[in-house]
């Protein structure tokens, strides 16, 4: 320091010094912040290393930015910006602003599993001072761009959430800073995170600057009377504030340490730039958030200690890349509020017509003319360097300048807002106009405004046009926004990609479209003429199964086990999701690289069933065709259901084994070993879960049915690699439910087993419509009766009689109340199955009304059992006839039957045949349509 400057707030001081002596009981506590904040600012001016304070996305700051960097012309930039995103700011010029650059891992080494993905985001748009310091520094020859803060690796290091096992914070401990900045899912860091940490503070704000938020009352009092003046009061007043909001804000130890080590990260690195390049501070400039300009740490300036370690980075691997950005997004990001980006821009702008300013902006810039871009990178003569002087206490005892009212620009607002009302359904004419106007103006002067600000502006719209109702989508004030600017979103251009996108960008080419224009566009594809497109289509499967919801949605055409694509029709908004597309590039470098990654992250996780392995094992074949992963997954599917203690994904299981099965019938040779494996494991697996979970109360008859569906519909294929069909008899035999599904669903399995008949089944069913007592709850057994059609499904015309009995049976007191209970048994249980009874009563019931009288349904016109023998005799009679003139015919059957006799004489009133066939006269019948048949 130079005994020049020491006196330059000599003034000031002794004015806060008296103020703190008259305003307060005792001048100690007052009097140490209000000469606090002055040394803060004394101490920052005083630096020999340029400090350039700024708040984010502030066109005073990037007024004032562009101002300075054409007067000094530094030629080494310090920006507050995470240093590993350096490399990507090149990349920048192929983007349309506003945009994020984004620091992404998703396999994490060294934080918490449950932290995964981690994702670091800085946005940008041209109303910003760090742009203007970028594009300063990229376009401007011999000028170097240094990153300075913490590394996105730190950021998760210094989070909250990693030391609270060792620091147990209070309850009412507010948030980490970068908790409370999100941007989408991701960590926001910006630079000048610049808003009282103090909320009583910032309330006491609002209500004396008579505002609603703290957007409103930075634009009030501090854009407008900063966008006109000098560097030097630009430079104190917002070192003024950031010393005033860090000395004012709470003690929370975790977040003054995370900010505290943030500046001795920036100046530990800057010190050792200028050690290792040599340069002269007086050519640097430091652009960093107000709040952290007025630091008091110890590494302070190029002449503090070296004492501060930076920790190494964790063995978590980065990726880099550049995502769109919005400015809802930023404003979600940093808590502002909704339009007040959208209000800056519109006021960076009009302060760049104003005022002259010549903005930086990267030579091909979408958006950028290229005059400006060559009249940017031309320097002009560096203004000399003066020392500093005081101009607080000038600025801070001046009133406040009045505006002119403007009121060209608010009679257009007026106009232009009662238009768009019109377009959106309001009833609004030129009155509402004139109203606008005038409570614009009324409005100011309420809250002692000399000009009506778009804040003011935005009420007015909304007291004299919205009145009660709001006829479409959009509300005035979201009108308001619109018609101020909009939430603008960024674009990456095409070079600015990572390979996965740029690959997915080529791929689809064929298709005609620009992917890369916001909105939805309708894809059209006609594989059957055109083979090539194909292709393409391979990859919109590939995307709708990566990407979200929206970003590639089938019309028409649908994919398929065994089945090839003939025509499809997309709709398709990439431009839209690009950030999506973008940070799949973070995974791989190509879409099928990152689907097989998906499905085995899928498969192998620790919480994963049979059934999602066998979804993986599906998509495999269906997406990627891919015959080594399908067996790898199918493999590690055999292991997972062998872990299995429980039947809730039963019904999955059988679905896709079911599928999985059918196309590998159809389209290999052989079946693959893995699914041989599995049909016999699951065969032993579920017969061993079988008798518990009929009486298990958490298995549903749904899961039950489908563990007989497997066992019955795998049981020959499992019958021929080895199984034991006992070991499902035995399981049978064990099972004694007592819910009254699950007892039908039994009997239903019995049937299929031999073990009861039908009419075994028949006489059960008659006996529960026969005892009052149980007919309550015989729509649930018609429930399980449904529900066997899964692995009995030729007990369908046997359930259309059992219902059909209970309906012509029962009187209407008994029918009526449980009638409503079997229906919602049938919907909510056996929706799926409804089809196969609703066939079988169209082919068992007449279809005609006037044959219903006539009708005798098919299990009532059963023939008599004593006239069934009687005719089976005559017919056994009449095959002996014919097997006596051909013994050799009866000999070999007899062969066949292991019987041992011999020919007997005939009876006189009974024709000669073998003893054999007449006890059997069934055989003798079946014999006889065979040789008639020859």
């Amino acid at each position: 320091m130079t005994s020049s400057h020491e006196g330059t707030f000599e003034g000031l001081r002794a004015q806060l010094q008296e103020a703190a002596a008259t305003f307060a009981d005792g001048p100690d506590a007052l009097e140490g912040i209000l000469l606090g904040i002055v040394d803060d600012v004394d101490h920052a001016v005083r630096e020999p290393l340029e400090i350039f304070p700024v708040c984010h996305h502030s066109p005073a700051s990037a007024i004032a930015m562009a101002r300075r960097l054409r007067e000094k012309q530094p030629k080494v930039v310090y920006l507050e910006l995470c240093e590993d995103m350096a490399p990507l700011l090149t990349e920048l010029r192929n983007c349309k602003l506003p945009v994020a650059v984004q620091s992404f891992a998703t396999e994490v080494d060294g934080f918490p599993v449950e932290w995964s993905p981690l994702s670091v985001v800085a946005p940008i748009t041209e109303a910003s001072a760090e742009y203007q310091a970028i594009a300063y520094a990229l376009d401007t020859p011999g000028v170097e761009l240094v990153l300075v803060d913490r590394s996105s690796d730190h950021v998760f290091q210094w989070d909250a959430r990693a030391t609270e096992s060792a620091e147990p914070a209070a309850p009412d401990t507010p948030p980490a800073e970068e908790e409370a900045a999100l941007h989408g899912d991701a960590v926001g860091v910006e630079i000048g995170d610049l808003r009282p940490r103090f909320a009583e503070l910032e309330e006491h704000l609002l209500h004396h600057g008579k505002v609603r938020h703290w957007s409103e009352w930075w634009h009030q009092y501090v854009e407008l009377p900063l966008g006109d003046s000098d560097h030097d009061t630009y430079r104190q007043v917002m070192l003024l504030i950031g010393s005033l909001f860090r000395r004012l804000a709470p003690g929370d130890a975790h977040r003054v340490r995370v900010d505290e080590d943030r500046e001795r990260y920036m100046w530990t690195r800057m010190r050792e730039h200028l050690a290792a390049t040599g340069a002269d501070p007086a050519d640097c400039l430091y652009v960093c958030g107000a709040f952290h300009a007025a630091s008091r740490v110890a590494e302070f300036g190029v002449h503090g200690t070296d004492t501060f370690e930076i920790s190494p980075p964790s063995a978590t691997t980065w990726q880099h890349g550049l995502i769109p950005s919005s400015h809802a997004a930023i404003e979600a990001q940093f808590g502002l509020a909704a339009g007040s980006v959208s209000i800056a821009a519109t006021v960076w702008a009009k302060n760049v017509r104003r005022t002259r300013v010549e903005p930086f902006r990267l030579a091909g810039q979408a958006g950028a003319k290229k005059s400006r871009a060559k009249k940017a990178a031309a320097p002009v003569g560096p203004a000399p360097e003066l020392p500093p002087s005081d101009k607080l206490t000038g600025f801070l005892q001046r009133p406040p300048a009045l505006d002119r009212l403007d009121e060209a620009e608010l009679l257009g607002w007026s106009v232009e807002i009662v238009r768009a009302a019109r377009r959106n359904g309001y009833l609004a004419s030129t009155a509402d106009a004139i109203a606008v106007f005038e409570t614009s103006i009324l409005l100011a002067g309420m809250r002692d405004r000399a000009k009506p600000t778009p804040y003011d502006f935005q009420d007015a719209a909304v007291t004299c046009i919205e009145k009660d109702t709001v006829p479409g989508r959009r509300d005035v004030r979201r009108l308001v926004e619109i018609m101020m600017g909009g939430d603008r979103v960024g674009q990456v251009g095409y070079e600015a990609l990572p390979p996965l996108a740029r690959d997915v960008h080529d791929r689809l080419a064929p298709l005609g479209l620009k992917l890369q224009q916001s909105g939805v566009q309708r894809a059209l594809l006609d594989i059957a003429s055109q083979p090539e497109l194909e292709r393409c289509s391979d990859a919109l499967w590939m995307l709708r199964y990566l990407m979200p919801q929206g970003a590639a949605r089938p019309i028409m055409g649908e994919r398929k086990l065994g089945e090839r694509p003939i025509q499809e029709s997309w709709d398709l908004a990439l431009g839209t999701y690009q950030r999506a597309l973008i940070e799949l590039g973070y995974e791989g470098v190509s879409i099928e690289q990152v689907l097989e990654q998906r499905l085995r992250r899928t498969a192998y996780d620790r919480r994963a069933t049979a059934a999602t392995v066998l979804e993986a094992v599906e998509d495999a074949t269906l997406y990627l065709r891919s015959r080594r992963l399908a067996d790898e997954l199918g493999t590690h599917a055999l292991e997972v259901l062998s872990a299995e203690r429980s039947v809730d994904g039963a019904p999955e299981v059988l679905r896709r084994v079911r599928r999985l099965l059918a196309y590998y019938r159809t389209s290999e040779p052989v079946l693959p070993p893995w699914i041989e494996s599995f049909a016999k494991t699951g065969y032993a697996h579920y017969c061993t879960l079988l008798p518990t979970a009929f009486t298990d109360d958490d298995a549903t008859v749904r899961q039950v049915a489908a563990m007989l569906g497997f066992l019955f519909s795998m049981e020959s294929l499992a019958l021929s690699l080895g199984c034991d069909r006992t070991q499902l008899e035995l399981a049978v035999a064990q099972s004694h439910p007592e819910e009254p599904s699950k007892t039908a669903l039994l009997w239903a399995a019995q049937v299929q087993l031999g073990h009861i008949s039908r009419a075994d089944l028949r006489a059960k069913c008659d006996g529960l419509l026969g005892n009052p007592l149980v007919v309550p709850a015989y729509p649930r057994y018609l429930s399980g009766f449904v529900h066997a059609l899964e692995p009995v499904p030729g007990l369908t015309d046997f359930v259309v009689e059992a219902v059909s009995n209970a309906f012509a049976r029962l009187p209407d007191p008994v029918l009526l109340p449980w009638l409503p209970t079997l229906i919602t048994t049938l919907r909510s249980g056996g929706s799926e199955l409804a089809p196969l009874l609703i066939r079988e009563a169209g082919r068992t019931f007449p279809g005609r009304l006037a044959a219903l009288d006539a009708w005798v349904p098919p299990w009532l016109s059963q023939p008599d059992p004593e006239a069934t023998r009687s005719t089976h005799t005559m017919e056994g009679a009449h095959g002996c006839t014919l097997l006596a003139a051909h013994p050799a015919t009866c000999d070999a059957v007899a062969g066949l039957l292991d019987w041992e006799g011999t020919w007997e004489t005939a009876e006189p009133d009974r024709p000669a045949g073998a003893a054999l066939l007449g006890r059997h006269p069934e055989t003798a019948v079946a014999l006889e349509v065979l040789l008639s048949g020859a």
